[in-house]
């Protein structure tokens, strides 16, 4: 498993009867996860003291009962010198998956690494912690995200990451749509990224679920892949997307470029336990 573990302002305390106790920063927040299954005793003090906690409904959804938890506060990520705006919102968000981390630091290698200018695409690109940890790396990145509330978020953080001028083109716009136009118009990226969601949809109401939509994307973006291309990432958060089958779609999609695929679960460690939560799975191609 790809393991996140070189944050400090982000800690899964302990898990427990499907919930799981984390340090964002200064704030406690207890917020349910499907894949803690298991019953033990919650021994951690932080579960009698959180400042908020997200209780799922029977019904589907949930909704958060705040103690002392700001409207908006702010975590980094010092491995990268990232800074982050969080807030709760709906279906138990803060507007960051932690875990991703591992991944930033994968690519921002790279980049680092290539010796030339590198220009980045970042799909679904949400708040922009891939897109600003490919910034701080040095690369040109285009951040495409349906959500014009999450291309605002994903500025406020360039701001506060101190890359409020770093070479960022911010899109609102259908990701599909986008990378169709952009294959139109001849542009070509060195790194892609890619986070789709498992259902959602567009700014004109089109429907995107994952399992029809993701491999049909993922051909459409080989072709957007320069001459001399660097990574392409794809991250999943559905069960039914297992690593094989991201690697599989990498392989078969990006046959003809010279590079090599894998893939594995990410996964955030537990500290009260020296667990790894699973949180998902990323796939990776890269050039040789």
């Amino acid at each position: 498993m790809w393991t996140a573990s070189h944050w400090n302002d982000y800690e899964i305390i302990d898990t427990s009867k499907g919930e799981k106790l984390e340090r964002w920063g200064d704030y406690l927040l207890i917020r349910p996860d499907p894949q803690v299954i298991w019953d033990t005793p919650r021994t951690a003090g932080g579960w009698k003291t959180p400042n908020a906690h997200y209780h799922r409904s029977s019904r589907g959804g949930g909704e958060w009962e705040f103690f002392d938890l700001p409207d908006q506060w702010t975590i980094r990520y010092g491995q990268l010198g990232l800074s982050f705006h969080l807030k709760p919102f709906s279906f138990k968000h803060t507007g960051l998956f932690p875990e991703q981390a591992v991944n930033w630091d994968w690519f921002s290698s790279k980049i680092k690494k290539a010796g030339r200018p590198v220009k980045v695409l970042n799909l679904f690109a949400y708040t922009g912690g891939a897109t600003l940890a490919a910034a701080a790396a040095g690369a040109s990145v285009t951040h495409v995200d349906a959500s014009k509330g999450m291309v605002t978020w994903a500025r406020e953080n360039a701001k506060a990451s101190g890359l409020e001028e770093a070479p960022i083109r911010w899109i609102v716009d259908d990701c599909v749509k986008f990378v169709q136009r952009e294959i139109r118009r001849g542009n070509v990226y060195d790194g892609i990224i890619m986070d789709p969601p498992s259902y959602g949809r567009g700014p004109k109401g089109e429907i995107w679920k994952i399992e029809e939509a993701i491999f049909p994307l993922v051909e459409l973006c080989a072709k957007l892949l320069s001459k001399d291309p660097l990574f392409f990432l794809i991250n999943s958060y559905t069960t039914g997307l297992a690593p094989s089958v991201l690697s599989y779609m990498l392989g078969i999609a990006l046959k003809d470029k010279n590079g090599h695929v894998e893939a594995d679960e990410v996964g955030l460690p537990v500290t009260g336990t020296g667990l790894v939560l699973p949180c998902g799975a990323s796939g990776r191609w890269e050039s040789r």
